[in-house]
């Protein structure tokens, strides 16, 4: 993205009304770049687009300055309609220097053309210009002020102004010359007059279209070319698509006009994940459980969007920020019990004090107590002045306008003190947290109104397989009904994710593409079971390796080993294996953990316990092993199959127990790890 300028070289220094440009990939922007003039800039652009062009990528390039003008001027001035004749026309007449350009005459001689008032107005010279107005004020415009696009894009200027605040005819002037030579060099396609189907494409973009004022330590047109690129490098291919179907054959349009929302909504998203990101070390060909889980735990990040949520339509939702209390918990002192309050404690002995006629209870707002007196007050209430200290209303009698009791009484006893579970400013809850009952409550009481929460992760299930039938229908010899997408729907729901179900596709790859291009357009992240190893009929592993973005773990780990992972539309996909007893496993040790920090959680680790063991097993070395496990009277009992197949394992099971990689020789009593399904978040 590059925010042009009309001016002279601005110099060594970076610096406002300069020229700036930005690169983005995927939603990552690089630093802005400081061009001082144009000549610099256009150099810059050819080189780009050279080395992108050469790497085999395409290069999508937003300039703010409009391609074209309002209706009937370029027939006017060319004789032809095609906006590419009124670039030529420029190209042939502008002359420009980092010093020195010739616009204002150039403008002149266009306004002599039509009567000598107009189009053009603003002469930035110390010299006349005949046929150049300095204001508007005598100035004619045979033509419309704005093009269709200006008038949709509210704030926008007319490109007939060449100086002062908003002057985009200068821009517009010393602009098109430039990219009518960048493109005849790089046959680029121009949007919306060409059909983009060309290694590079030039777009009209106007930052402020969707962007408010830079931050106050930022210059604002480095800003908003970085933001703006990384909002539409951010973009599916689908939305592009959509924000890209315009009609302005002549005068050019702006692009996200219309579509605001949109781009306010993709500046929010966080970057894609990049295509590397489960790439692991060469010569690695099995991979130990715990480095593949720290693998995913330093590579991932959230992408979903964020939204500001009110406290009660936060809980199940992420924190995407820190949730800071507004005002302390408690506001005020208060008591923790209904009695008798007074100031100071009480050594031991009886104590009589007059009895006040007011009394404090939860809501009231904090009276005075006279000295030496004591008064009602009842839980929840704020202590009034004069009160700090509250004995309990069992240990109190009262008769004829007086209350006794016995001490001692410790000064403070049975109150609490403003701000001691949470005080104003201290963060609540962390960004990362899910928000649960508890965490609701919190906010709820130091006056959270909204709060800044990650989108739900759409999480698509998908399951391949010829031999698979929906559950219920009729399965011929050598079918098997689909068990693992109704397994993974649930555990995603309960997972705290909305799952999306892409229902079974047969072993055809073209029908597996169509799918997964229904399932990127619908979801974050795919979760596919069936076809994730390397062989005839692993399709999954398949198509991913075709388009360029599978990686094949095999992990060590049993029940499991083979575990695509790769990308679909620059949606990360996790191929899970066939068997359902493996899927289940690989999803809640491997894809629930990787599934939340998607989903903007903290890495989440499953708690796991130290039992005794009620059974008997010969590990080799090598393999990390999960064993469908339950509790019986203090000892944990493993299902007598470990076979993959064995779903009746899964149900009978209330957790797994965890066997290290190295050699165990396992006995009653010997302790092991067991990891209850509640650790998984599984009910």
């Amino acid at each position: 993205m590059v925010d042009w300028s009309g001016g002279n070289d601005t110099g060594k220094s970076p610096r406002q009304d300069a020229i700036w440009a930005c690169v983005a990939r995927l939603g990552r922007a690089e630093d802005p770049f400081y061009l001082r003039n144009r000549r610099a800039a256009e150099h810059w652009l050819a080189q780009l687009f050279a080395a992108e062009t050469q790497a085999g990528r395409r290069v999508l390039a937003g300039f703010d300055f409009p391609f074209g003008y309002p209706a009937g001027f370029a027939q006017a001035l060319t004789g032809h309609q095609d906006p590419f004749a009124l670039w030529d026309w420029l190209e042939e007449r502008i002359e420009d220097s980092p010093t020195g350009n010739n616009r204002f005459d150039v403008a002149a001689d266009v306004n002599q053309r039509f009567g000598g008032h107009g189009p053009f107005w603003f002469n930035g010279l110390k010299r006349e210009i005949a046929g150049l107005p300095r204001r508007k004020a005598t100035y004619e415009n045979p033509f419309e002020e704005k093009r269709r696009a200006e008038h949709l894009a509210r704030g926008a200027f007319s490109c007939w102004q060449l100086g002062g605040t908003g002057a985009v005819g200068s821009q517009v002037l010393m602009g098109l010359p430039v990219l009518s030579r960048l493109r005849r060099k790089f046959d680029a396609a121009v949007w919306p007059f060409d059909t983009l189907d060309k290694a590079i494409a030039f777009v009209e973009i106007w930052p402020s279209l969707t962007l408010g004022p830079a931050p106050p330590d930022q210059i604002k047109d480095a800003w908003q070319v970085r933001e703006v690129a990384r909002t539409i490098s951010s973009l599916m291919p689908r939305q592009l698509e959509t924000l890209l179907d315009v009609a302005a054959p002549e005068e050019g349009w702006i692009f996200g006009v219309g579509f605001e929302d949109v781009l306010r909504q993709a500046a929010r998203q966080p970057p894609h994940l990049t295509n590397d990101c489960f790439a692991l070390p060469p010569g690695v060909h099995w991979t130990p459980v715990q480095d593949a889980l720290e693998a995913l735990k330093e590579r991932l990040t959230p992408v979903v969007g964020i939204e500001n949520r009110s406290v009660t339509e936060a809980t199940g939702r992420v924190l995407a920020a820190d949730a800071v209390a507004r005002r302390a918990n408690p506001p005020l002192p208060n008591t923790a019990v209904d009695g008798y309050g007074f100031a100071g404690g009480r050594d031991a002995g009886v104590h009589h004090l007059p009895l006040a006629a007011e009394r404090a209870a939860a809501g009231d707002a904090p009276g005075r107590l006279p000295d030496g007196h004591a008064m009602r007050i009842l839980t929840g209430a704020a202590l009034p002045a004069g009160v700090d200290t509250v004995v309990l209303q069992e240990d109190v009698t009262v008769s004829d306008g007086q209350i006794a009791f016995r001490g001692p009484v410790r000064p403070g006893a049975n109150t609490r003190q403003a701000g001691e579970d949470m005080q104003e400013g201290a963060v609540a809850v962390a960004q990362g947290v899910r928000v649960g009952p508890a965490e609701a409550a919190l906010l709820a009481a130091v006056g959270a109104r909204d709060v800044a929460v990650y989108k739900p992760l759409r999480v698509a299930i998908l399951s391949t397989g010829a031999e698979l039938v929906e559950a219920g229908d009729h399965a011929a010899p050598g079918q098997i009904y689909d068990a693992n997408r109704p397994m993974l729907l649930e555990m995603v729901r309960q997972f705290g994710h909305h799952p999306v179900d892409m229902g079974r596709v047969l072993d055809d790859r073209g029908a597996l593409r169509d799918r997964l291009d229904q399932a990127a357009a619908q979801a974050d992240v795919i979760l596919t079971s069936g076809g994730a190893s390397a062989g005839d009929e692993d399709h999954v592993s398949a198509v991913l390796r075709e388009a360029g973005a599978l990686t094949l773990w095999r992990i060590a780990v049993k029940p499991g080993r083979p575990l695509a992972l790769g990308f679909w539309s620059g949606v990360p996909v996790f191929g899970l294996p066939g068997n359902p007893v493996a899927a289940m496993v690989c999803a809640l040790i491997f894809a629930r953990p990787a599934m939340a920090r998607l989903a903007g959680q903290d890495w989440l680790e499953p708690q796991g316990f130290g039992v005794p063991a009620a059974f008997s097993k010969n590990k080799k070395a090598g393999r990390s092993e999960f064993l469908r496990a339950r509790m019986k009277d203090g000892r944990v009992e493993v299902f007598p199959s470990e076979g993959s197949g064995r779903i009746s394992g899964l149900s009978w099971a209330e957790g797994l127990v965890e066997l290290p990689p190295e050699a165990a020789q396992i006995v009653p009593g010997s302790l092991v790890r067991y990891i209850p399904f509640g650790s998984f978040g599984l009910r």
